[in-house]
Parts: structure tokens; C-alpha cells; sequence
């Protein structure tokens, strides 16, 4: 099939890269000439692993190619898809206007058929804006050609992006009528043979479904740091807890581990879009304020830690910091808790030395050159004269470090660690003071 996809961020270029990968002719649309070009050349703009080879391969094909040409690319694909950004606005709802500006270059173009598809992330009735807007363009044009807007949102975890796209759990497919399905059906297919996976309902259930999903997951996440610390103040272990609870198969071990608070791309926008939806409908949506409140909070978590430790003597101390992007397996900083974390301490006065396996390059363009960061090449250069370290991502590097190493690097030996990657109990014994996530306060400090 020949697919058009508007937008070449994130999920944007996943889908196309893996749809390429199948054997549809995918050509993608982006207003950035500067990452088209780059696209071109092989420079990727994000880290997702098995992108890049993805992305090499099926341009030099001939399957996969990337224009700034907006007509080209509504003349080239019978299927249309919009994976643009939905950014928050002021008031933490989704912005509109590029997932419109799309729908309007394609009924400005189109000469036949079309079914567009929203993939992008978006507030339950913006199919009907979008088939609206192509319907008064079109009118415009004194043009009456067929065309479906159907929601097929996506459910890419960064870090996983590539084999969620082509081994998805399933396919949320909302549509206004019959007459997409079986497009839908071909579309897919070659994701769908196991077992049917495809899940067809009206389009506002599928908008919906969207942002239910990821406001469960950032639910779990916020619930299990309440009850760390809850777990905290009773003297109880956080980690013990959650073998407890997990082992309930109600329950389920996905998405319970306690930590310095969740950031991205999506849990913390879908939080808030969904809250400004409610609120618009009239409705006071108590359990999501309630994780989106308890979240902000949490990023908070370390810098309290931090300053509580070392009391009114902050300034002037050095910290080392192992992970910078919000999960591992991406250089994504958008809502890291380490922004917030190294912007409360460098009010303190506090220098930071910081390393992340992906995340670096990021970090210099959010922040630019400052005398109170050093990003260095290892995480053990990190360490070199430092009060203490501080973790927080969990990348699979951190978590079996040499801790003698560690030791004799620190002027300290102390370490905050927001990720829970460590044994209190085997740390104090090394003689280090630990402060993790609900792990009691009875074993934070050696005896």
C-alpha cells in the first residue's frame, strides 16, 4: 500500500520505519527541511533502539523516503496519516492546531479517495474536527470526494518503540462506519496473523481509550510512591511491599515500582489533557489530580533527601549524577525528574557532574553551558571528588556498579538513589549511608 505519514517526531518515524519494514511505500511529510535532509543522510533524531538501522534500510530500498513537499506527499498515499505534535497549552490541554493545519493540506491536495488516520495523541472529539475541517476545505474547493477519518491511536513505550510497533499488543482502530475496516484490515495485516489483535469501535471510544491507558499506568506509578512513602513513616520496605502486592494477579507487577516520579512525552501530557477535558465537560476528575499531584510531589523526593542530609552546608558541594533521561533506553528529557532535581540544586549552589548512556547531547541543548554542570564521558568520572551520588534513571549499567570504586571516588560515601536499584542492608554494611524510595528508615544509615 502506499502511506503518507505527516510528522516524523517520535511516533511518527517509528511507524513509518516499521511500516516500511513490511513492505508498504512510506513517504513521510515534515516542515523541518533541516531533519528531512538529515533523515536523508541517516541522522536520526532520537534514540529508540533499532531505529537507525530501520530507517537506513528502507530509505536506501527505495520504501521509505522523506519530503518537506506537502502535495507530493497527499498525492502519493491512500492512506493518510496525521503523527504530528499535540503539545500542552497554557492550561495543560492539547494543542489543536497542527493535527488541523494537517487535515487541511490534505483536503487541499487530495484529487481522490483518502483515509486519514489520526495516530497522533488527541482529546476525545478531535475526529470530528478533523472530518469537519476536511469537509469545509473541500466545499472550498467545490470538490465531493469520498474520505474517512478514522482513530488509531498508538501505544509505543520509548526505549520499545520499534517491536511494540511490530509486535503490538493490539490495534485500536475507531471509525464512523463499515467503510474503512477492510482497509484497516490490509493496512495491518502483516502485525495481525498470530492472532486477531484489531479492536474496531467508534472513534471517540478509541480517542478515549488512548488516554485511559496511559492515565492507569501513571495511576499505578503515582499510587505505589504514595504507599512507599506511607511505607516510609511506618518502618516499612517499599520493595517488600510491592513482591507482595504484584504477586496478585489483579495486580500484576507492571508499573509499581516506587521511584523520584514518572516524566516523557505522554504520561505527564495525557494526565493533564484528559484532566482539562473533564473539567471543560463540567466534571472534577478527583483521582487524576490526585496522581498528577502526587507526581509533582515526587519529583521533589531527592532534592528534599539532599538538602535534609546535608542541612544548611549545601552550597558549594558537588554531586554526582547517573541518568539524565526520564526512562532508559532514550535520550528523552522531556519531564525528567533530573531536570527538576538539577534545578533545585543549582539554586542551592551546588555543582553537578552528571553522566547518562543517551542523554547527554539533550541535556547540553536544554541547559547550554554553565560553570555548576559537567557532563562527563563514564559514570565513573562522574564520582571524581564528588559530596555524593545521586541516581536517577535506572539504566542497566547502574545497577551492579563497583562499589569500592565507588567508595574511594566520593569525598562521601553516600548515595541518593531515586530508581531503588540497590540493598539498603548490604549498602550500610559497605559503610555507606543510603537514602532510598520507601525503603524504611531503618536501614538508611549504618549502624
Amino acid at each position: 500500500m502506499k502511506v503518507t505519514v505527516f510528522g516524523i517526531g517520535y511516533v511518527g518515524l517509528v511507524q513509518a520505519a516499521v511500516l516500511a519494514e513490511v513492505g508498504h511505500q512510506v513517504l513521510c511529510v515534515d516542515v523541518n527541511a533541516e531533519r528531512v535532509e538529515n533523515l536523508k543522510k541517516g541522522i536520526i533524531p532520537i534514540y529508540e533502539p533499532g531505529l537507525t538501522p530501520l530507517v537506513e534500510k528502507h530509505f536506501a530500498s527505495g520504501y521509505l523516503n522523506f519530503t518537506t513537499d506537502a502535495q507530493a506527499g497527499v498525492l502519493h498515499g491512500d492512506v493518510q496519516f496525521i503523527a504530528v505534535g499535540t503539545p500542552p497549552d497554557e492550561d495543560g490541554s492539547a494543542d489543536l492546531q497542527y493535527v488541523l493545519a494537517v487535515a487541511k493540506t490534505i483536503a487541499t491536495y487530495m484529487q481522490s479517495p483518502k483515509v486519514v488516520i489520526d495516530k497522533s495523541t488527541v482529546p476525545v472529539g478531535t475526529a470530528d474536527k478533523v472530518k469537519a475541517a476536511i469537509a469545509s476545505v473541500l466545499a472550498e474547493r467545490g470538490q465531493q470526494l469520498d474520505f474517512d477519518v478514522v482513530s488509531n491511536p498508538e501505544f509505543l513505550k520509548e526505549g520499545a518503540a520499534v517491536n511494540d510497533c511490530m509486535r503490538p499488543d493490539r490495534i485500536i482502530v475507531g471509525t464512523y462506519d463499515e467503510r474503512p475496516k477492510d482497509l484497516m484490515r490490509e493496512l495491518y495485516e502483516p502485525f495481525n496473523r498470530n492472532h486477531d489483535k484489531m479492536i474496531f469501535m467508534d472513534v471517540r471510544s478509541a480517542e478515549l481509550t488512548k488516554y485511559a491507558a496511559n492515565c492507569m499506568l501513571a495511576t499505578k506509578i503515582s499510587f505505589m510512591n504514595e504507599m512507599a512513602n506511607l511505607a516510609e513513616l511506618l518502618g516499612a520496605d517499599i520493595e517488600a511491599v510491592r513482591k507482595g502486592i504484584g504477586s496478585d494477579p489483579r495486580i500484576g507487577y507492571h508499573f509499581i515500582y516506587p521511584g523520584c516520579g514518572y516524566g516523557g512525552s505522554c504520561f505527564p501530557k495525557d494526565v493533564q489533557a484528559l484532566i482539562r477535558s473533564s473539567e471543560q465537560m463540567g466534571y472534577s476528575p478527583k483521582v487524576l489530580q490526585a496522581v498528577e499531584a502526587v507526581n509533582n510531589k515526587q519529583k521533589y523526593k531527592l532534592p528534599e533527601l539532599i538538602k535534609q542530609h546535608f542541612d544548611t552546608e549545601l552550597a558549594g558541594k558537588t554531586i554526582a549524577l547517573w541518568g539524565l533521561s526520564f526512562k532508559p533506553n532514550t535520550d528523552d528529557m522531556r519531564e525528567a525528574s533530573s531536570r527538576v532535581l538539577m534545578e533545585q540544586l543549582w539554586a542551592a549552589g551546588v555543582k553537578v557532574q552528571a553522566y547518562d548512556p543517551e542523554a547527554m547531547e539533550e541535556t547540553q541543548r536544554i541547559y547550554g553551558v554553565r560553570d555548576d554542570l559537567t557532563l562527563v564521558g563514564t559514570k565513573e568520572a562522574a564520582l571524581k571528588g564528588a559530596d555524593a551520588l545521586v541516581i536517577c534513571t535506572e539504566w542497566q549499567q547502574f545497577r551492579a556498579p563497583d562499589f569500592d570504586l565507588i567508595k574511594s571516588q566520593l569525598r562521601q560515601a553516600v548515595i541518593f538513589d531515586g530508581r531503588n536499584l540497590y540493598d539498603p542492608r548490604r549498602l550500610a554494611q559497605r559503610g555507606f549511608i543510603y537514602y532510598a524510595i520507601g525503603r524504611g528508615e531503618t536501614v538508611r544509615k549504618p549502624s
